[in-house]
């Protein structure tokens, strides 16, 4: 069943009197964002492009700190509730849909609601049907973060979770290496993905490094296939 909150928000779907229309500046937010400044580090896809223009456009108003603890709210709330994505994320939705929708994720979320940048992103969202976005922008957004902190993430993906040993000997070995420069703090993050087979993929920043018996049974694959 869908929580209490996400209840809420799945109701906010029912057809209600529309609200102002959006203003017209807010439909070229990301690409109005992006020209003034550059990110940290470079992301990929739809979702950091709009991570990327929201932290420019946070940086200028001075909270970061803020938008970026609203994103994780929304990211707990979204992995807690998988059912709820799938409400923001309807194409059937009107207008006045996602302008209800808009007002009670911004009430779910503590201290969104005072955040112009938040609000702006969910509102640019809701008119571009993105709103299914939103689990990957605070993700994306996480990113940026880390490397506005000076932070440098390795993800390492493997087909069980590795315990706390081995992903110490994994820190500390990836701390050593040219990946990682002086002043950096690196953090580890282990996602577990079955098919892998064994393995690892150690992802850094843009590198990645695969490992994992998966790789090597399709490159063997691709050999057989080449000579046969």
């Amino acid at each position: 069943m869908l929580s209490r909150t996400a209840a809420s928000i799945a109701r906010a779907a029912n057809p209600i009197a529309p609200r102002a229309a959006v203003i017209s500046s807010l439909r070229t937010y990301a690409t109005a964002a992006a020209a003034d400044a550059k990110p940290p580090v470079a992301l990929y896809g739809i979702d950091g492009t709009y991570a990327s223009s929201l932290y420019i456009a946070s940086a200028k108003t001075s909270t970061l700190d803020t938008v970026d603890k609203s994103l994780k709210s929304l990211k707990t709330l979204l992995d807690k509730d998988p059912k709820l994505t799938s409400v923001i994320s309807s194409p059937t939705l009107s207008a006045s849909d996602k302008s209800s929708l808009v007002t009670e994720i911004s009430k779910a979320i503590p201290g969104a609601s005072g955040d112009k940048n938040f609000k702006n992103l969910l509102e640019v969202l809701a008119e571009n049907n993105r709103l299914g976005l939103l689990g990957g922008i605070a993700e994306k957004f996480g990113v940026l973060m880390g490397a506005h902190r000076g932070e440098v993430e390795a993800t390492i993906t493997s087909a069980q979770a590795l315990d706390q040993k081995t992903i110490g000997r994994l820190e500390a070995a990836i701390g050593k290496s040219k990946y990682i420069q002086q002043g950096q703090k690196l953090k580890v993050v282990n996602k577990v993905n079955p098919e892998v087979l064994g393995g690892l993929v150690v992802e850094i920043g843009d590198r990645t490094i695969d490992l994992s018996v998966s790789s090597k049974i399709a490159k063997l694959n691709k050999l057989l296939t080449d000579a046969l």
